[in-house]
């Protein structure tokens, strides 16, 4: 349509549909952000909430408590692994010290030095001793540390015994959830699509179409890309049955359309030739035309062939002499392109 319109008006719709989008942006915005806080209507779910209160409270303190003692457990024998390190590095040194001297002494063999060797040998024996008693501090630890494991691994066996149960409820309650949160945004999305079909069928072609057009995007936008991808699933039953029922709604809409729009053009082709342009636009007959096709029943014409003046498929007049100069002119045109003498033509703007 738009070769037929003034250029002033041709970028003043280019204009207003600007103004249509924005519009529908800005709600499309606001109505994203009203869809998301939907899921804030109800509180969180946790799993806790499907246990027994005094149970579930019970094995979470015997769980935190077995963990303690664990983690405790595991830091005495750290400690003890340290020690029993040392005491192992100090009777190494000294053992490799007293070996030294005692070579040196079967060396010299100075009787003298008896007294020394008995010292050297009892305090070497001490550290052993120190080494023997780290060991058993360690071993004890590790006996803590088996303990304190066993000890929490049963009280997590208990705390899952007591949560699977509750878990299958919660995933239970967040479908009922979720299915829910899909009745509201439902609740909202219809009255939006009612609306839109309203402005569809009333306003599209009034003055204020751009704000019609940008509600109407708003609406289908809200529809496809907040509420039909949250279609519960079931499977996917439900998602191709409405897909179905959808596709068999805007086929049945599209058909019936269709045999009204041929009904009414061999209505109108039935019509004398000056009742047929009554009905038509200024506009869009100019840009037919210029399409090389009829504006009366919009089939292909050959209009470089300067022998075409009517239709040969309705019959509609498309080229006539002008009154005054004679030139053969568009029919459809509301002057002369030769001598500016007016056609009386009876399209509507």
């Amino acid at each position: 349509m738009s070769k037929g319109l003034r250029l002033t008006e041709k970028w003043m719709q280019g204009a207003l549909w600007l103004v249509a989008f924005a519009f529908a942006g800005f709600l499309i915005g606001l109505g994203g952000l009203i869809v998301q806080n939907l899921r804030n209507v109800e509180a969180p779910l946790e799993v806790e909430q499907f246990m027994d209160p005094a149970q579930a409270a019970r094995t979470r303190a015997e769980v935190d408590a077995a963990e303690k003692a664990r983690d405790a457990a595991q830091s005495r024998l750290e400690q003890a692994s340290q020690k029993h390190r040392v005491a192992q590095s100090n009777t190494s040194s000294a053992q490799e010290t007293f070996s030294n001297w005692l070579a040196t002494r079967q060396a010299t063999a100075r009787p003298d030095q008896d007294p020394e060797l008995i010292r050297r040998t009892e305090a070497l024996d001490e550290l052993a001793r120190v080494e023997r008693t780290a060991l058993a501090a360690v071993e004890a630890e590790q006996q803590a540390l088996l303990d304190a494991t066993q000890a929490q691994e049963r009280a997590s066996l208990r705390w899952s015994a007591l949560e699977a149960p509750a878990r299958q409820a919660l995933m239970k309650e967040i479908d009922a959830r979720e299915l829910r949160v899909f009745g509201y945004r439902l609740a909202l999305t219809l009255p939006l699509l009612l609306v839109a079909g309203w402005l569809f069928k009333h306003k599209r072609k009034t003055p204020d179409w751009p704000f019609a057009w940008g509600f109407i995007l708003f609406a289908l936008f809200t529809f496809f890309f907040e509420l039909v991808p949250h279609l519960p699933s079931y499977g996917g039953y439900v998602r191709y049955i409405v897909g179905i029922i959808l596709t068999v709604v805007a086929g049945r809409y599209a058909i019936a359309w269709l045999q009204g729009y041929l009904a009414r053009q061999k209505l109108a082709e039935a019509m004398p030739d000056a009742e047929r342009r009554q009905g038509m636009r200024y506009d869009v007959a100019q840009t037919r035309i210029a399409k090389s096709l009829c504006p009366g029943c919009e089939r292909a014409v050959d209009l470089k062939d300067g022998k075409n003046d009517f239709c040969p498929h309705c019959g509609i007049c498309l080229f006539n002499g002008c009154p005054a100069c004679t030139t053969r002119k568009n029919a459809f045109a509301r002057f002369c392109f030769a001598c500016g003498t007016a056609a009386n033509t009876t399209l509507a703007d």
